[in-house]
């Protein structure tokens, strides 16, 4: 890594601890949220907290295989700021988006501002009149997180480059939180499915519902605690003794998933439900479970588990993202890609951990 990008993360650490702490005045900026490889750390009992949220030195090969990755999508980003491929749309954009923000690129002066503006963009011009964002409630939920942190981060004054501007980021939000507690209400499970119109739901969905939310509340947005409190609500009674959580419905639909576990664990410790027993029941229903591979959805696996257990049990983190690191290292092609841009992007954030600039993940 270059001296100029060291410099730069630096400095993006030192503004991030310095004035751009949700609640302090700017809603969500890029702050730190993360931690270091088990081979680069102390021993958890000697951690301080500010070892936790703002970290330090990143190890080389999470250095290497971001660079590239970013490399890879800065390439394959369109004129209109998209990515295209097997998987595309404004949640694929937001999760490319964020892959940009999660290593504290700077989006406005730094290497990658172009790019990250450019996806901005092309989320916001996707969204219809009534908030929604197309092609689905997955996209619409990923599309609200990388909005919440982009907000306070973006300079809006440069973000439309001479093009009439659609809407500000906070307009966007303010329309796709609307649009999310109108889903709801329709939905007698209490979370979301596919359409806005669904009037069954799954926790998948509803997980990716709720971090979009969770992410929108903590960048100063306003958030119905009712909406919050509905969805996590299904989510738990979604959740078995056993940390097991099913597809559809209540309990008991379509057996274990350890997706849908990790997806669990994490918004329950994000809505600040750590001390439900279903939140350990599913931390440790994934913590005994470090080995686990998933042969389907393996990049979606991998982003999530991530999150659940830096939030759940740092050591075991740790662990888990020294093997993840090794696995990705190894299975990144020569190009830096992942597969198409979605994999790449969820790949990138499996790790993004090891940096410290997301809000929504901060522990």
């Amino acid at each position: 890594m270059n001296t100029a990008s060291v410099e730069h993360r630096t400095k993006g650490r030192e503004l991030g601890a310095r004035c751009l702490v949700p609640g302090a005045g700017v809603p969500s900026a890029l702050i730190g949220c993360c931690a270091l490889l088990l081979a680069f750390c102390p021993s958890p009992s000697a951690l301080r907290a500010d070892d936790l949220r703002f970290g330090g030195a990143i190890p080389h090969e999470v250095e290497t295989i971001y660079e590239r990755g970013l490399a890879w999508l800065a390439s394959r980003q369109s004129e209109e700021g998209g990515w295209q491929g097997g998987n595309n749309g404004p949640g694929v954009d937001g999760i490319c988006v964020m892959a940009f923000l999660a290593s504290g690129d700077d989006p406005n002066f730094g290497k990658h501002a172009r790019h990250i503006r450019r996806g901005v963009r092309a989320i916001l011009k996707s969204q219809q009149e009534s908030g929604y964002f197309p092609h689905s409630m997955y996209h619409h939920g990923f599309a609200m997180l990388a909005l919440s942190e982009a907000y306070g981060a973006v300079d809006e004054a440069l973000l439309w480059e001479g093009e009439k501007p659609v809407r500000t980021i906070s307009q966007a939000l303010d329309l796709a939180i609307r649009l999310s507690g109108t889903s709801q209400k329709n939905n007698r499970w209490g979370g979301w499915r596919y359409s806005p119109e669904a009037r069954d739901a799954d926790t998948s969905v509803t997980g990716a519902m709720l971090m979009g939310l969770l992410a929108a509340r903590n960048a100063g947005l306003e958030v119905s605690d009712e909406v919050l409190e509905t969805a996590l609500e299904y989510m738990r009674r979604s959740t078995g003794r056993d940390g097991s959580v099913a597809y559809a419905g209540g309990f008991g639909g379509m057996g274990e998933s350890m997706n849908r576990s990790a997806i669990a664990t994490l918004v329950a410790a994000v809505g600040k439900k750590k001390e439900t027993p279903e939140y350990k029941a599913t931390l440790e229903h994934i913590n005994t479970r470090l080995e686990h591979q998933e042969g389907h959805y393996k990049e979606y696996f991998r982003y999530y588990m991530a999150q659940a257990l830096f939030q759940g049990d740092y050591e075991s983190w740790q662990k888990w993202n020294t093997a993840t690191v090794r696995a990705l290292a190894e299975s990144q092609a020569q190009d830096g890609g992942f597969g198409d841009a979605y994999q790449t992007g969820m790949s990138l954030l499996a790790v993004a951990l090891n940096y410290r600039f997301l809000p929504i993940y901060e522990r």
